[in-house]
């Protein structure tokens, strides 16, 4: 919400406050500013001036020789690209010397051989945003009203010193989403009066029965609904005071009509809409509900396709507008609109952010009516765009309104007392002071046997219960006043949970591994939740998402890791070692939450060893990736349960190069190099992954970790070299080595795998370290070579191969 500083003055006194004092002020009292914009600031000698001549240009298709009148003795030469430049308008010019936007300094100079005193400017070259000037002026200069003085400060004519506030306003303060709204508010600060204009009557003519009549089909869409009827106007340009306080507020003016309507919605917080009523094709205005699949075009010129959810307003048959989001095409205000039919209603909040959410359709309108409006001012809101419509487009009001109305504004009361607050507040606030801060909110209130009953008006619909008074009273007395004290506690003996404490060791291995970790949001796309887990069933989506990208829980955690490896690596950070600890959301099949499960991923891509001068660079591979989990399951001592086996089914991932992770007979996760085209999607070269369940380990039986001295006496170990099928696995040669060589067996360590020359197709030469040792007295070469020869014997018969 932006306010300008000097249209709040018109409502509240700030003599002496600086628009910066007000800001700080109304942050620390509830609302925020982000910030106070100056737009004039930087700009000078920037004149009003007057076009007396205009020329082609002789070495030009398109630049025009201007004489212009700037209030000095003689007029200026100046030559103007400007397509609508012509004689005899007011225009905005840059003098030699003076300061635009951006700090630009304009300086006399010849323009393809004619000589050029300066610079007629357009509101871009001022600093107005596009989104804000005039579509008739965006592509040129922009033409001041005719009777505007001649030499005057445009910074002055424009209100362009003007000060605005940039509100950052909550969904429970929507009242402040209007400048009557602020203003109550900062009268309530100041404790000063804010005093409103009534609106005045018009003169009127006609019965507005003889003109239109209205029915809604369900009060509850439109608890009220108002058409005014204005005749015999004329659509033309705001006056300028108008055009400045919509720029300022953000709003780009249309035109006299429309600018009104936009006006009141920014003084009000009234959203207002206006027909042209000889274009609505009847008497009857008809608000109800769309019929599924029902055509509507909407003011942008788009077609929508309507369903039941969406209410609309109707001539009795056919749609004339998107209730309370966008007008229709076909009754829009044009230049030729000689009578308008306005609307002032109030609509169900539920479904127009379900209309603006289906079509992707925001305005200031919709995001008041989802947010809430002032039931007292509705009325009054219609009635004073009516009179403006008459004052500023000529045209008369019929007579009546034209309603249905199920809203009767009443104050809300609330109870409370002073020992209350005072416990909730911590303070000592004596009864005087918080009648006084009623009295700056303007709340009526009396006293009753210790109990303060507040009468809290309509404007302030966000009071409703006794929290909401104790915050009001905090506010205005100031959070800054507010006693500081430690809370008093009983301390408890407590320590980490086994769930906390594995969480934590595995931080901290993967940390000292040279892995980063990573925090993701729980919500992503429908996409990423389902496109790398092998849970069945439909994720769990959020019914009303902020958006698409932040609307289902995931049920994995290696899309986020790889969004991350993608934002790293095209930033020239390639090399990328990350994890991230964290939970995931899988469906319950006939249940309404999920199961919670709790996760651990990685992502490796790019070197882990750089080049220098001492040694080439290391790209990460499989056995890099595997080796981290196997120490790390060994540092939490659950490696005797886990086992690695080759899986090439899930899509994901490399068929040839992709393991399960099985924790007793139990898949957990995987482990394995990403398929090259999900790599080539993210833009990452070749990458390694794995993710498994943490519950299950934190589940398993882990081995306690003791210590052992010393061995005193010597070990020994045998190479045993063997030939297999190509088919047969590392694991399945450990597990017979481990179970056939006996109890003195420390380690098997496989140091040599060859295919080729000498070998013959579809076998492999294997050989592996055997290391033995007896704790307790010094092996003998018979002990060793009898467990050699029962390893040799079971992988012949097990796995028939062949002794080297």
């Amino acid at each position: 919400m932006k306010v300008s500083y000097k249209w709040l003055q018109e409502y509240v006194d700030l003599s002496g406050i600086r628009a910066d004092e007000l800001a700080e002020k109304m942050s620390r009292t509830g609302i925020e500013v982000d910030g106070v914009a100056k737009p004039g600031e930087g700009l000078s000698k920037i004149v009003v001036g007057h076009t007396l001549k205009v020329v082609d240009h002789p070495d030009s298709d398109h630049l025009h020789i201007c004489q212009v009148d700037v209030g000095e003795e003689e007029p200026i030469q100046i030559v103007c690209g400007a397509p609508n430049i012509a004689a005899n308008q007011k225009v905005i010019v840059a003098l030699h010397g003076a300061r635009i936007a951006g700090n630009y300094k304009i300086k006399k100079g010849k323009i393809r051989g004619e000589a050029s005193h300066g610079m007629i400017c357009s509101l871009d070259e001022l600093g107005y945003s596009e989104s804000v000037v005039p579509k008739k002026y965006a592509d040129g200069i922009y033409v001041l009203p005719a009777d505007t003085p001649i030499g005057d400060d445009v910074v002055s004519v424009l209100n362009m010193d003007d000060q605005v506030l940039e509100l950052d306003i909550t969904p429970n303060r929507a009242d402040a989403l209007s400048m009557r709204g602020v203003a109550h508010e900062v009268s309530a600060i100041y404790n000063k009066k804010a005093h409103f204009p009534n609106v005045e009557a018009s003169e009127t003519t006609g019965d507005i029965k003889d003109y239109i009549r209205v029915e809604v089909a369900d009060t509850t869409d439109a608890p009220a609904y108002h058409i005014q009827v204005i005749k015999d106007v004329t659509i033309a340009e705001s006056p300028l005071w108008l055009q400045t306080k919509l720029m300022s507020a953000g709003i780009r003016p249309i035109n006299n009509v429309v600018d009104i309507t936009n006006y009141i919605l920014i003084e009000y917080g009234q959203p207002l809409h206006a027909f042209d009523y000889d274009k609505i094709g009847s008497k009857e205005i008809l608000v109800r509900r769309a019929t599924e699949d029902e055509p509507f075009t909407t003011l942008d010129g788009v077609e929508r396709i309507l369903d039941a959810s969406n209410i609309v307003v109707t001539n009795g048959t056919e749609p004339i507008a998107l209730a309370g989001v966008m007008g229709g095409l076909d009754s829009e205000i044009t230049d030729t609109t000689v009578n308008v039919a306005l609307e002032t209603a109030l609509f169900d909040a539920l479904s127009i952010r379900r209309t603006g959410s289906k079509f992707n359709l925001r305005s200031e309108s919709s995001a008041r009516f989802e947010k809430g409006i002032n039931v007292a001012t509705l009325q009054e809101a219609g009635q004073k765009a009516a009179q403006l419509i008459s004052e500023l487009a000529g045209g008369t009001i019929v007579t009546g309104t034209a309603s249905v109305n199920t809203i009767k504004p009443e104050n809300v009361t609330v109870t409370i007392t002073l020992e209350r607050i005072n416990r909730l507040l911590g303070t000592k606030i004596s009864l005087e002071e918080v009648e006084s801060i009623f009295d700056q909110l303007a709340f009526g209130h009396t006293v009753s046997d210790d109990v303060i009953s507040v009468s809290v008006p309509p404007r302030r619909w966000d009071i409703r219960i006794e929290a909401d008074i104790i915050e009001e009273v905090a506010r205005i007395y100031g959070y800054d006043r507010l006693p500081s004290t430690l809370p008093v506690t009983a301390a408890t003996p407590s320590e980490l949970t086994k769930k906390q404490k594995l969480v934590r060791q595995s931080r901290n291995y993967l940390e000292a591994a040279g892995l980063t970790q990573n925090i993701s949001y729980v919500l992503t796309t429908e996409e990423n939740a389902t496109g790398f887990t092998r849970e069945e069933g439909q994720p769990v989506r959020l019914s009303w998402p902020m958006s698409e990208d932040r609307s289902t829980l995931r049920m994995n955690l290696l899309a986020s890791l790889l969004e991350n490896a993608t934002y790293n690596v095209a930033r020239k950070n390639s090399d990328i070692q990350f994890y991230e600890i964290g939970k995931i959301f899988l469906p319950n099949a006939g249940e309404v939450l999920p199961t919670e499960s709790e996760q651990v991923a990685g992502i490796l891509t790019g070197n882990i060893i750089e080049k220098d001068w001492q040694q080439e660079a290391v790209q990460v591979d499989f056995y890099h990736v595997k080796g981290i989990l196997e120490a790390y399951f060994e540092a939490i001592g659950v490696s005797n349960a886990i086992r690695f086996e080759a899986n090439s089914a899930i899509n994901w991932m490399h068929p040839g190069r992709t393991a399960d992770i099985i924790l007793n007979d139990t898949v957990i996760g995987y482990v394995g190099q990403l398929n090259p085209g999900v790599s080539a999607k993210y833009d990452l070269k070749e990458t390694y992954v794995f993710e498994f369940n943490l519950d299950s380990v934190l589940a398993v039986n882990k081995k306690v970790v003791t210590q052992q001295p010393i061995p005193k006496y010597p070990g020994t170990s045998r190479d045993l070299a063997i030939l297999v099928a190509e088919t047969v696995t590392h694991e399945q040669i450990t597990a017979i080595i481990t179970a056939k060589a006996g109890k003195y067996l420390t380690t098997v360590q496989l140091f040599d795998i060859y295919q080729g020359k000498g070998i013959e197709d579809g076998m492999k030469s294997m050989a592996y370290s055997l290391s033995f040792l007896n704790p307790s007295a010094t092996l003998v070469d018979e002990e060793v070579t009898k467990a050699v020869e029962a390893v040799k014997e079971a992988l012949i018969s097990e796995l028939n191969a062949t002794i080297r």
